[in-house]
């Protein structure tokens, strides 16, 4: 090959000159602006192309005379990339729940005279205040709530219609509160599914509520549906027949369900028989449920994370417009707060009561929801006694002035 420094002085020598002509043109005398421009720009893009050309040119030599012992330069090492773990974001601290509310809950509980245990729950927000809320409080009829939400369940998985077709005859009648059993005749009431799910929840009825039991595959459905929803701290009893004659302490027969027969039986047992089993039925209640585990529940209710849309939906349209109640939760229900609820009342000793409860969700005026469990397992007060109770633990929440007691229904 030739040398290269010769090589290299050549070619700039005549860069020099073909950059001075192509300016030269460009301000030439007498050439219109327009033209000018062309020109200048046509030049600028051979001037570019040349040195384009030359610096190729260069690379080439300096790459042939690297062979001659040359040394080239190394290119700059790429800059180090460094790579900072960041974080992922935190996340949202829970709400702690209203200390005054929480105080306000405790002081009821505590200075009630028996037991008792209270819990209320934010829906839509994470925190809970609650007193004996570990308590298993007896349910009572609180827990057709749990044979609503297995019947619902096999709504949503297509074993059951609401409008499927029921027949209530005279061996599915049970005790106490039955309104139903005015309409049975001998050849049975009919009805369907989503009538007696009506009846069981919004007038407390027994009958309608068993009849339900049965059609879903008795107790043991109703704990299966517990268990798959991984609802703790909840029992299911019996059924109502068994569940009211083992806390009487009496032997059930079917020929108790007509008029009042079980009352009858249950008037002839020796005292002292009738103390034990409710003793038995108070320290240990097969319905036993705590309060905090209701509300949590409820919570989950209300969020769709238990059924369906449509029958979350029927099942809380329903529970607003139960019947049972009006001095309970009702009464600290203000204007423009809703309330979707269940009670359950137990049996009397004396002036012993083993079971007065109310639960539900209220929804505030601003939407926000709350599930609600009052629940009553022992207590010698008196009925007024115990709906102010249920009252005020919800007057803390909604700040509503309880309302004049009366005579409360039979649930």
């Amino acid at each position: 090959m030739s040398d290269p420094d010769s090589t290299r002085r050549a070619l700039a020598g005549g860069r020099r000159k073909h950059e001075s002509q192509g300016f030269a043109s460009a301000g030439a005398p007498g050439t219109p602006a327009d033209q000018a421009g062309v020109t200048a720009a046509g030049m600028g893009k051979t001037t570019f192309a040349h040195r384009s050309s030359v610096i190729g040119w260069s690379l080439l030599i300096a790459g042939c005379g690297a062979g001659a012992g040359s040394t080239l330069i190394p290119a700059a090492p790429p800059p180090p990339i460094v790579s900072v773990a960041v974080p992922p974001p935190a996340p949202p601290r829970p709400k702690s729940a209203p200390r005054a509310l929480q105080q306000r809950v405790t002081q009821l509980i505590r200075s009630f005279p028996g037991k008792a245990g209270a819990a209320i729950q934010a829906v839509d927000e994470d925190w809970i205040v609650q007193e004996g809320g570990s308590l298993y409080l007896p349910q009572q009829s609180v827990s057709k709530l749990w044979v609503a939400m297995t019947v619902l369940a096999q709504r949503d998985a297509g074993r059951l219609k609401l409008d499927d077709p029921l027949l209530v005859t005279r061996d599915d009648l049970t005790l106490f509160h039955q309104p139903v059993a005015s309409l049975v005749t001998g050849d049975g009431y009919r009805t369907t599914v989503g009538g007696l799910l009506t009846r069981a929840l919004t007038q407390s009825d027994n009958t309608a509520n068993d009849r339900l039991l049965s059609y879903v595959g008795g107790p043991a459905a109703v704990r299966r549906f517990l268990a798959d929803k991984h609802i703790a701290g909840i029992r299911f009893g019996p059924g109502e027949r068994l569940l009211q004659s083992g806390t009487a302490g009496v032997t059930w027969n079917q020929s108790m369900a007509l008029g009042r027969g079980f009352e009858a039986a249950r008037a002839r047992l020796d005292p002292e028989v009738r103390r034990a089993a409710l003793q038995r039925y108070i320290d240990n209640p097969p319905d036993g449920a705590q309060p905090a585990a209701i509300v949590e529940a409820l919570a989950r209710l209300a969020r769709g994370e238990l059924l369906s849309e449509t029958s979350t939906r029927v099942l809380l349209e329903t529970m607003a417009n139960s019947h049972t109640g009006r001095a309970r939760l009702k009464a600290a229900t203000p204007a423009g707060w809703t309330l979707a609820h269940k009670t359950g009342t137990g049996q009397e000793l004396g002036s012993r009561n083993a079971g007065f409860n109310d639960i539900g969700i209220l929804t505030a005026p601003d939407g926000r929801r709350y599930a609600i469990a009052v629940q009553i397992g022992d207590t010698t007060a008196p009925m007024r006694v115990r709906q102010v109770l249920i009252q005020q633990v919800a007057a803390a929440l909604t700040g509503a002035q309880p309302r004049a007691g009366g005579a409360d229904e039979s649930e």
